[in-house]
């Protein structure tokens, strides 16, 4: 049988800056700091593609934080700049990448933090709700102000930010589209942990270290089981859960993690 040709990874792009510091660990940065990081057309599609990446194939990636340049603003939303001199036609066509862009990040089957430095407003404020759990720098503001422009939020604000909150908060921040702050955002459930501004990215980066150096099966069995049995049953999601954990008794990884515990010695995941 011949083997699949698989896409070309694409590992560069024009919005967004990749780096690795630490084994198995990817840190994202949105990168138009001269915008706020505001969400354009170009950063859509390059979130897109990285994130739709994963669902093919993950590398050696196991963990990711995404976080924005400076220390100013995560993301301040969409760009109203461009959007200004938009057709309708033409703002529908960008608010789909921003729909496949959201849902690519939601359905990553690798965990995904969000390291919030600054502002996170409209489209920002969505882009961190979308990731698994966000850690926030002290000083950052959060805000769904789309009701103050005629609009509302169409990447998942009113999904991800109620299922985190709760539906009377989500609805009177949803409503009023007044911002709130860090503290706010953990005290509500949004937020899980908030740092010091410039302990912000090292904290995450230490978490998502953490979750890489345990075995990847399980760490993907373990977010589509929380993730997909949320939306289920508890019966229901008591049996998808059982499915997920038989997954890992054949595999090398578990026969390992038993191993190293009884040899007391750290276990080596290879993700099979």
């Amino acid at each position: 049988m011949s083997e699949i040709p698989m896409p070309p990874v694409v590992s560069s792009f024009e919005t967004l800056t990749l780096e690795r510091p630490a084994p198995h660990v990817l840190l994202v940065t949105l990168d138009r700091q001269e915008a706020r990081n505001a969400l354009n057309t170009r950063m859509g599609l390059d979130l897109m593609t990285l994130f739709e990446q994963f669902q093919v194939t993950a590398g050696d990636t196991r963990a990711i934080v995404l976080t924005g340049r400076g220390d100013k603003a995560f993301c301040a939303g969409g760009d109203l700049k461009e959007r200004r001199s938009m057709s309708d036609e033409t703002w529908t066509v960008q608010h789909k990448i921003f729909e496949r862009m959201s849902r690519a990040i939601h359905a990553s089957p690798l965990p995904v933090i969000a390291a919030v430095n600054g502002a996170a407003y409209g489209g920002g404020c969505e882009i961190a709700a979308a990731c698994d759990f966000i850690y926030a720098a002290a000083s950052a503001r959060f805000a769904l102000t789309e009701v103050t422009l005629g609009i509302m939020p169409g990447i998942g604000g009113t999904q991800h930010v109620a299922r985190a909150i709760g539906a009377r908060r989500a609805k009177e921040l949803l409503l009023t589209g007044t911002p709130f702050g860090a503290e706010e955002g953990e005290r509500w459930g949004l937020v899980n942990r908030v740092c010091a501004d410039d302990a912000l990215v090292s904290e995450a980066l230490a978490t998502a270290g953490r979750i890489a150096a345990n075995a990847p099966i399980a760490v993907r069995q373990i977010k589509q089981s929380v993730s997909r049995g949320l939306d289920m049953s508890v019966w229901d999601g008591l049996a998808f859960e059982i499915e997920a954990y038989n997954r890992m008794v054949p595999t090398e990884d578990r026969h390992e993690g038993v191993n190293a515990f009884n040899e007391k010695r750290p276990p080596q995941f290879k993700g099979r």
